[in-house]
């Protein structure tokens, strides 16, 4: 598991963004977690992909140990950033939920420090939940975010982790307290009623066919359709992109099944042809 140690820090235009980074001089991967967690729910992934690869795992601006944002921002911009700083693109970007919007807007807005992606449960579109398990858990989550339930917000978060078709014992109590751990963390950052200052990529998805490098739908098969849609449409909508599935997942198969996501993602990345372009 990561420890503060293991952090550092990258002086952004507003503010210090926190990441790990394995180092070695492998392929990059970016690991680019959901909203309102961090970093950490790459803990099984970290060490296993940094045995043939160059691991890179920031906290999104505003979650776990990265500064608030105090002015607009991009998501796609603040991971170009700290590329560029690290001189670590192009590279391959891994994302789940939020992390599958930041990947594919970067992949949209700086294709150049971009190889390949691994989306999960999101991607290029505005998700439209219509389905009615997801439309009641969206709407009890925020809510209870709104007023301030914090307890509640917790409960009604976890809804996504088993999904609408399993129930809440399917998935193991241990990710559940990760889940409010890395939660807990992000939401004692932030105060009611502070502005949103996250500036989502235009048109994003009008533009994903723009994408030239390979991409992966790795979804949970539990997941709520709205979002494995989401996901499945990027890869559907570029020259090289294909879909895959873990069957006992929801939102996050990377906590449901470590080792099988793990596999999946390193026989993609395995099967790249060679990159004609540069490392920057």
């Amino acid at each position: 598991m990561s420890t503060a140690s293991d952090l550092r820090f990258f002086a952004s235009f507003d503010g210090a963004l926190a990441y790990r980074d394995t180092g070695g001089a492998g392929l990059p991967v970016v690991l680019l977690h959901a909203g309102f967690v961090d970093h950490t729910m790459w803990d099984e992934q970290i060490p296993a992909l940094a045995e043939e690869f160059r691991v890179i795992a920031p906290d999104a601006r505003g979650h776990g140990r990265s500064a608030n944002a105090g002015r607009p921002f991009r998501q796609a911009d603040d991971l170009a950033a700290l590329l560029r700083h690290l001189e670590a693109g192009p590279a391959a970007l891994v994302g789940v939920s939020m992390g599958a919007t930041i990947a594919v807007a970067t992949a949209v807005e700086h294709p150049e420090l971009v190889r390949a992606l691994v989306v999960s449960g999101g991607g290029a579109a505005e998700v439209e939940f219509t389905e009615p398990w997801s439309k009641q858990a969206h709407s009890v989550q925020f809510e209870a975010l709104l007023t301030g339930d914090i307890e509640a917000w917790h409960d009604a978060s976890d809804a996504w982790a088993h999904g609408p078709e399993r129930p809440r014992e399917a998935v193991r109590p241990e990710v559940y307290a990760r889940l409010r751990e890395m939660r807990g963390r992000t939401i004692a950052k932030h105060v009611p009623g502070e502005p949103d200052h996250h500036v989502p990529a235009e048109d994003l998805g009008a533009r994903v066919d723009r994408i030239t490098v390979p991409v992966l739908a790795l979804n949970g098969a539990q997941d709520a359709p709205e979002l494995r849609a989401v996901a499945d449409s990027v890869a559907h909508a570029v020259p090289h992109g294909r879909t895959a599935v873990i069957d006992d997942a929801a939102h996050f198969p990377n906590l449901d099944h470590p080792e099988e996501y793990t596999r999946i993602v390193t026989d993609f990345l395995h099967g790249l042809e060679p990159d004609p372009r540069p490392h920057r």
